[in-house]
């Protein structure tokens, strides 16, 4: 189960990763736009992250326990 999340938090990751290029790409050509919005996805990368961190520790945690 928390492999699932762990899989499924990845597949988010590299999704917004995907998405930004073109809002990078965009605001490094001087669209104010599309950096508000290369922002905003970083942001959300920063959470996505994070969450993704904080499963691959616990899952570590809780196969130490077992063995």
């Amino acid at each position: 189960m928390a492999n699932e999340f762990i899989a499924e938090t990845w597949k988010r990751v590299k999704t917004l990763v995907e998405s930004m290029d073109i809002d990078v790409q965009k605001n490094a050509g001087g669209n104010a736009s599309a950096g508000v919005r290369a922002r905003r996805g970083l942001r959300l990368l920063k959470k996505e992250a994070a969450a993704l961190i904080k499963s691959m520790v616990e899952v570590e945690k809780d196969r130490k326990v077992v063995e």
